[in-house]
């Protein structure tokens, strides 16, 4: 019997090698997921607070008219690595559009600044 029981341990020789080579391999895809996720969550947050920013600076300068809040919006959003899209200003509210690279992905964020309503919050 023992010879019996060594001639069949040796068919399955290397079947375990196969088995960790499959789980690495999925393994370094998860990875290689979980890390392009958080170069879009990063691109997301930076796209983000460089559009508030930019908002703000174009609110800022609106008096100065149009293109010269803008072009603030772009210097602000420029020194945060973000480039603006789209830029509106309408009386004293901004609306700015900024663009954010990371990696091969690119995510866009919006933002609008202004005064607080005139009327204020509602009374309770």
């Amino acid at each position: 019997m023992s010879v019996a029981r060594w001639r069949d341990a040796g068919r399955d020789r290397g079947a375990a090698t196969v088995w960790v080579v499959v789980v690495m391999a999925v393994l370094g895809v998860i990875c290689g997921a979980v890390l392009a996720m958080t170069q879009v969550v990063v691109a997301r947050h930076r796209a983000g607070g460089a559009a508030d920013l930019a908002a703000l600076a174009a609110a800022d300068r609106w008096s100065a008219g149009s293109d010269a809040a803008c072009a603030g919006a772009g210097r602000v959003a420029g020194a945060q690595g973000v480039r603006v899209v789209r830029c509106v200003v309408r009386g004293e509210t901004s609306e700015v559009s900024v663009s954010s690279s990371a990696g091969p992905f690119t995510v866009t964020a919006r933002s609008r600044a202004g005064p607080a309503p005139r009327d204020g919050p509602p009374s309770g």
